[in-house]
């Protein structure tokens, strides 16, 4: 590996560069509108920040609940590259339920809808676009494995598309 990419992959960077998703226009227009969001001027936008933000634009009774609700749609604390993956999501959208279900089925060739914990853990840091040890706790955290160790990718992929359980719909 090339010391560029080594100090890249050390540097904890998104291994799926988020900034080639947007125009460099786009990407400035984007951090204007983070940087208006983020009130106290951290680097991160917190429920005060979005309180503000609201308040800023006219709505003063937005609840915590509905504060929380938006920021557990972040994987982690929201600095631009978050904000901008976040984005990136909403507009580009992801693939088709069944198009991810295909990609998962590769790996259970009896069509179980699960798959062993650690076998997925293995492909998912060794091939393509690898995730490294704490993108697969934060999947983990996510989605825990069952008793067994076993990954219900099922869940997974409608979660995905959804966003939401298959039984918190019910």
């Amino acid at each position: 590996m090339s010391p560029k990419k080594a100090k890249k992959k050390q540097s904890g960077e998104a291994s799926s560069n988020v900034f080639t998703m947007f125009e460099q226009s786009q990407i400035q227009e984007f951090k204007e509108a983070f940087t208006i969001m983020d009130q106290n001027r951290d680097g991160f936008i917190c429920k005060n920040d979005l309180r503000d933000t609201y308040a800023a634009l006219g709505r003063l009774n937005v609840s915590n609940d509905e504060l929380d609700e938006m920021l557990k749609e972040a994987p982690g604390p929201i600095n631009f590259t978050v904000f901008l993956c976040m984005f990136g999501e909403k507009l580009k959208g992801t693939d088709p339920e069944e198009t991810i279900l295909n990609a998962f089925k590769i790996f259970d060739p009896e069509g179980t809808g699960i798959l062993k914990g650690d076998e997925i853990k293995y492909h998912l840091m060794s091939q393509a676009d690898k995730f490294n040890e704490a993108e697969i706790n934060q999947m983990f955290t996510m989605f825990p494995l069952d008793v067994a160790g076993n990954l219900d990718y099922k869940n997974l992929c409608y979660v995905i598309t959804h966003g939401e359980d298959k039984e918190d719909k019910d």
